[in-house]
């Protein structure tokens, strides 16, 4: 092995060595990360899709990567976190673990509050195996939560947003612009002439043109 991969190696070792269900969680994310860059730099590049487009799939690609984001996160270390719970309190345990439970009478074994390492008095041979089986449990959580939001949670999700989002811009874009009230209140108002008007012009036009006032036979 290369030396410069060592102290890298050795870090994760240390912070992932005795938690693979949490490498797993974090590995996840950084995929999603990756893809979702990778998709923006896609259409950004792509010079086929004019800049007015691309100005709407830029913001959506993202919000959809966020989405996509933090549901994989919420529900995989949900579901990780459930799992360890009921193997670190007893409720889920193998069967060499469980039998040496039994066997040295150790109480409260599955009960809240209780622990397997610290309250369990294992042996170093058992406490490696409670820990093999702990990362198994917590490998089949995570690979669960993942199948969960990847499958059905996250699709859902994206999907109603997508759906919530057209229906926004066909309200836009079919929406008839109105002018307010007051740009009428400017007009002038003309009233609607009635019979006095026309009998008061014609009294007019009889004083102002006497000759063509009547007509003579």
């Amino acid at each position: 092995m290369a030396n410069f991969l060592k102290p890298f190696v050795n870090w994760v070792a240390k912070n992932y060595g005795d938690n693979v269900g949490k490498m797993l969680i974090h590995t996840g994310v950084i995929g999603w990360v990756l893809s979702s860059a990778a998709q923006v730099v896609a259409i950004i590049i792509n010079d086929k899709i004019p800049k007015e487009q691309k100005m709407y799939m830029i913001p959506q690609e993202i919000a959809d990567a966020g989405v996509n984001i933090l549901s994989f996160y919420a529900i995989t270390q949900t579901c990780k976190g459930l799992g360890s719970k009921l193997v670190n309190s007893g409720r889920w345990l193998s069967g060499d673990v469980r039998k040496f439970l039994l066997d040295n009478n150790v109480q409260n074994v599955g009960k809240k509050g209780f622990d397997v390492l610290t309250q369990g008095n294992l042996t170093p041979e058992i406490a490696e195996k409670f820990m093999e089986f702990r990362n198994g449990m917590d490998v089949i959580a995570t690979t669960t939560g993942s199948i969960l939001s990847c499958n059905i949670v996250t699709p859902i999700i994206r999907n109603e947003i997508a759906a919530n989002r057209q229906k926004k811009a066909l309200n836009e874009m079919h929406k008839v612009e109105v002018a307010p009230p007051s740009s009428y209140s400017s007009a002038p108002f003309i009233k609607r002439p009635t019979i006095d008007n026309f009998r008061s012009n014609a009294y007019d036009r009889q004083i102002i043109y006497p000759s063509s006032s009547s007509l003579k036979i």
